[in-house]
């Protein structure tokens, strides 16, 4: 094994349940449940979501109160302890928001997350989001290649898909049957101790 490999995660449906949908169900609004496992444009997604917020006079200090009542997948943690130990560094590449993820990376044991940031005003409403780079999956696997890494890859939804292609190794966790049918040549699991073992594998 070598110390020049990165493991790169996504995060939720991977290691937390899915923030939006959660907060669907908290508020009673089905349209949040949608997600990137429904649309592939992040950007129109977003959008939509800001929308929706907006029109039901909903903001931050709402959505803040149901991750503070997430809690990580079970078995989350100790997969993450567990390459942790291995000859590897591990990073959470996510679409989520800075403000979102806090109180979930303290639940999973502070490792580190690269992930964007949301525009919110005064009041408490989101106006908008930052992207920390454009298609920042793929973009920063493909930064830690030029750095000398070798990058191995896994996630559940079509915007984790180019940073699985382009690192050495990729697996489906957890993703949806229409996406693991589309993407046979990825090999797909669905609990930790079998992506641990792949993972393991590929270092």
């Amino acid at each position: 094994m070598s110390d020049m490999n990165v493991v790169c995660l996504d995060l939720e449906g991977v290691l937390v349940p899915e923030i939006w949908i959660a907060f669907a169900e908290a508020v009673g609004i089905e349209g949040f449940k949608r997600t990137t496992r429904d649309e592939p444009d992040y950007d129109k997604l977003m959008k939509y979501r800001l929308d929706l917020l907006k029109e039901n006079s909903l903001g931050l200090k709402e959505i803040k109160e149901t991750i503070s009542k997430i809690e990580p997948l079970p078995g989350a943690k100790e997969f993450l302890d567990k390459l942790r130990k291995e000859d590897c560094q591990v990073i959470i590449i996510s679409d989520t928001f800075t403000q979102f993820a806090g109180p979930l990376m303290e639940k999973l044991g502070f490792p580190t997350i690269f992930c964007n940031t949301l525009e919110v005003d005064e009041n408490g409403e989101i106006t908008g989001y930052r992207m920390r780079v454009e298609k920042s999956k793929y973009t920063t696997v493909k930064a830690l290649q030029s750095m000398g890494f070798e990058t191995i890859a896994s996630g559940d939804s079509f915007n984790d898909l180019a940073m699985i292609e382009a690192s050495k190794a990729g697996f489906l966790f957890k993703s949806t049957p229409d996406i693991i049918k589309a993407y046979p040549q990825y090999e797909a699991f669905e609990e930790y101790d079998d992506l641990f073992e792949a993972i393991r594998k590929a270092l």
